[in-house]
């Protein structure tokens, strides 16, 4: 099985605080998600602050506009600088996604890092090939453009 690593970085001009506020209340996803992906949070939702152990039921319509479930688990949270979430159910074999901020002069430094897996094998790569990354890459760069209109930089 092939491990697959995307990896970002983006400094936002906001304080620390304000960036743990706005990463680590789930229904922010929407706001920084491409709207093709169709991303809905399953209600009842505990809308409580994220906290360790915390499942999330989502919709998403990643191919095709063809719904699919995905459950997130909140595995870790280290209040105001990690935490992490990983897939319990949905399109992959393995999803593990850590959220690092750290204070940088002007703002903060928010760092994602996925590492994932495809299943079905040599089907798994190739799809990972011809689309998937891609789509991950396109997701990641649609929320950088967000999150600076979002959170511009002060003149």
């Amino acid at each position: 099985m092939s491990t697959y690593v995307l990896e970002q970085e983006q400094v936002l001009p906001i304080p620390l605080e304000e960036a743990w506020s706005f990463f680590s209340t789930p229904r922010n996803l929407a706001r920084i998600t491409p709207k093709d992906m169709g991303f809905r949070i399953e209600e009842p939702f505990d809308d409580s602050p994220m906290y360790t152990g915390q499942e999330i039921r989502y919709t998403v319509r990643p191919l095709f506009g063809i719904p699919m479930k995905w459950v997130t688990r909140i595995d870790a949270v280290e209040a105001p600088y990690r935490f992490v979430d990983t897939q319990k159910e949905g399109p992959y074999r393995l999803w593990h996604h850590e959220h690092r901020f750290e204070s940088v002069s002007g703002g903060v430094r928010m760092i994602d890092r996925v590492r994932y897996e495809l299943p079905l094998g040599p089907l798994g790569r190739i799809v990972h090939r011809l689309f998937v990354r891609e789509r991950l890459v396109n997701i990641f760069s649609h929320r950088r453009k967000v999150l600076q209109e979002l959170f511009p930089a002060q003149a």
